[in-house]
């Protein structure tokens, strides 16, 4: 190729490309080839990955892999919706920024939300603290979420706030209609209408996710679908562009369940929900409507992809099959970064988790977003964490062009088969789920919670072999950062300000007209939506609190109960490990010991020597390290002077026969209370030796990295 002068055209410069040197090859030709790379070690073990959600990835995808796949010849806003809802995808309307505000009492929450607002967040996004959303008045531990009780906390809360056309996104908790009638009043301007008409986005209702979390409802479920029913229809009338049904696969992604029980539970809850409105004199059109779906975005990049594409193919077909038409079957999608995997130590790494997974979600497809600030599992987020989670999603759409390519992932031989067993996978669990009597069924017989502790059980057991790696907490520890600073919330004085609060609002009200407005609402039964709505708002109005209205409506029978499926975070365990070292520590101003017995030359013990002290920084412990020992009664007589809590021996595997007998019943002699550890997977003829004279631990890339640093606090008291 030459070099394009002044005088010359391009075209006679660059000569045209032709892949036919290039002879087509098969997957078995590849696999030959690979096989002879791999050595003799096996194809299947080292090349094909098994993941959590019972899909084998391959090493290698060709088009064949999709040859049975119709739904990949569709074009974006075709059939089941496989490739995007709109045939422009973000070019035709991008999603929604929404950063979530989560300050509990409600002046600051208007403060926070103001700044969100004017810095580029496009939605309102309000966080309930589990008071709320459990419907009882100040209940608060303020740490996470909004308090609020009044109409005067929601005037406070939007106060210099214009709501009119505003998107807002709440989960409402599993009644809508209580929030959304405390919205009504405390919105209420009085000259255009309903205050909630011109509002959009989703203030949405999940009874079944409010089981699965809390293990517990308010009221029965028939109840809390004839309110669902009623707030559908109200909503359809007085708020067109309103939702009022969220269903949230976040409870369970968060429990530690795969991509495929989080889509097929949130597919099981969407299909008892049509249900429940159809069954309520709803048509398929106006139910459908009514409902967003929410999830969580994981670590693995493409099966995160599959599983939102996965989600609207399959939301499609089931709309289709209940006689829905086209505009019914498009699924609202809105993400959540993941609060699962973020983790205590070295913060600064969930910048790069969050923004991978906020990443997948815009190449999946969604319609609204949240990017969870870095240090959100350390405390209450600071104003520069908030920032940077927010400029995530703004430097996709603006600086990284995401907005342009439409459904960026189709024809990818490797994602469009991985959707394909994702859909597939999570119908066959939808089908299991309705064998148990649909959602509420396999929740309150225990089936979801067990198949989602089974995967839990694998996350915890990979990090423990580090088989899988959290960067900076079970791999690669920074041994000298510092905890971020937070301010400590005092959650009884919260309390007290929320309760005064309250008391403050009722000074000068009248008590009189409260209970004679709340004696107006009852249980759900022939009453119009306008006027059941009206009657709600009244009561707030008069002076009601959430949950004087919440228990009004409540009726006698007592709602479902269930195993809650609790928040957790992948990297909990080893981090309650670190901090129990830390604050032995602070404690005793000692920390645990670990002396690194380095055999021989720099060449032979420095391999074994780094990993150990990794291995052992996990926890926090403090290593000593030393250039070598040439005899072992030098290293006997030095890891006794140490007064370490245990010993590393670290050399090569052919010089530990003759080295690791007499070197670890030294220590063992000299510093009875010091345990003797490994370095390296021993020899199985020679194992028992090691370990019959003194050897307590073998740690090497197979080991129980957390079990073994667990067994030393052990020995040394802390456990």
């Amino acid at each position: 190729m030459t070099l394009k002068t002044e005088d010359q055209d391009l075209s006679q410069s660059i000569p045209e490309v032709s892949f036919d040197e290039f002879p087509p090859v098969t997957y078995e030709e590849w696999r030959k080839e690979a096989e002879v790379t791999l050595k003799g070690a096996p194809f299947d073990k080292r090349l094909r990955t098994r993941t959590y959600e019972g899909i084998t990835l391959e090493p290698l995808y060709m088009e064949e892999n999709t040859a049975d796949f119709l739904q990949k010849t569709t074009l974006p806003g075709e059939i089941d919706f496989l490739r995007g809802t709109a045939p422009l995808g973000y070019i035709e309307e991008s999603w929604s920024v929404a950063q979530s505000v989560e300050k509990t009492l409600p002046r600051e929450a208007n403060a926070a939300l103001r700044q969100e607002l004017k810095d580029g967040t496009g939605a309102v996004s309000l966080v309930l603290d589990s008071g709320t959303l459990r419907c009882r008045d100040a209940e608060t531990d303020g740490r996470r979420g909004l308090s609020l009780s009044t109409r005067e906390d929601v005037k406070t809360v939007f106060e210099g706030i214009d709501t009119a056309e505003r998107e807002f996104h709440i989960f409402a908790g599993p009644s809508a209609a209580p929030l959304l009638g405390l919205f009504a009043a405390g919105l209420e301007g009085g000259e255009k209408g309903s205050p909630l008409a011109g509002v959009k986005g989703c203030i949405g209702a999940d009874p079944l996710g409010m089981l699965a979390r809390d293990g517990r409802l308010p009221a029965s479920l028939d109840a809390l679908y004839d309110e669902m029913a009623q707030t559908a229809r109200w909503a359809k009338e007085s708020a067109p562009s309103l939702k009022t049904v969220l269903v949230s696969g976040d409870m369970y992604h968060e429990g530690g369940a795969s991509a495929v029980q989080e889509l097929a539970c949130a597919m099981a809850t969407g299909v008892a929900y049509i249900r429940a409105l159809l069954e309520r004199g709803l048509d398929i059109e106006s139910a459908a409507a009514q409902m967003r779906f929410s999830f969580s975005q994981g670590l693995n990049f493409f099966m995160e992809i599959a599983k939102l594409r996965a989600a609207r193919m399959l939301w499609s077909q089931i709309i289709e099959a209940f006689g829905g038409d086209e505009s019914a079957r498009e699924i609202d999608i809105f993400a959540n970064t993941s609060s699962f995997t973020t983790t205590v130590y070295d913060p600064y790494v969930n910048v790069l988790r969050g923004t991978t997974e906020a990443f997948s979600a815009v190449v999946g497809g969604i319609n609204g977003m949240n990017v969870r600030p870095f240090d959100e599992a350390v405390g209450q987020s600071t104003p520069a964490s908030r920032r940077i989670a927010r400029n995530i999603q703004i430097l996709l759409k603006e600086e990284f062009n995401l907005l342009q390519p439409v459904d960026p992932a189709g024809g990818s031989w490797y994602i469009e088969a991985l959707t394909k067993q994702v859909a597939e996978s999570a119908w066959k669990m939808f089908q299991q789920i309705d064998g148990e009597g649909g959602m509420a069924g396999a929740l309150t017989s225990g089936f979801i919670q067990r198949e989602i502790a089974a995967v839990l059980a694998s996350r915890f057991a990979n990090l423990d072999t580090r088989s899988d790696r959290a960067v900076g907490t079970n791999m690669y520890p920074n041994t000298t950062e510092q905890p971020l600073p937070r301010e400590e919330s005092d959650s009884s004085e919260i309390q007290q300000k929320r309760i005064a609060a309250i008391e403050e609002f009722r000074k000068d009200g009248d008590t009189k007209a409260r209970e004679e407005r709340l004696g107006r609402i009852s249980p759900v039964g022939g009453a119009e939506p306008a006027d059941f709505m009206k009657g709600l708002t009244e009561a707030f109005n008069a002076g009601a609190t959430l949950c004087e209205v919440r228990e009004r409506l409540n009726g006698s029978e007592k709602g479902p109960e269930a195993e809650p499926i609790k928040p957790r975070r992948w990297t909990e365990q080893y981090e309650a490990l670190r901090r129990r070292t830390e604050e032995f520590a602070a404690k005793t101003g000692k920390n645990i010991r670990i002396f690194l017995a380095n055999m021989g030359p720099l060449v032979q013990h420095k391999p074994r020597a780094d990993f150990s002290r990794a291995f052992m920084e996990v926890a926090g412990f403090e290593v000593l390290k030393n250039s070598g020992f040439s005899t072992v009664e030098e290293a006997v007589a030095a890891a006794a002077q140490s007064g370490a809590d245990a010993a590393v021996i670290c050399s090569t595997d052919e010089t530990y026969p003759e080295l690791v007998p007499p070197l670890a019943r030294g220590i063992k002699e000299s510093s009875p209370g010091m345990m003797v550890l490994l370095a390296g997977a021993p020899a199985p003829e020679y194992k028992e030796s090691y370990v019959d004279a003194g050897v307590d631990e073998f740690i090497h890339v197979r080991a129980n990295c957390r079990q073994i640093l667990e067994n030393i606090q052990r020995v040394r008291g802390i456990v």
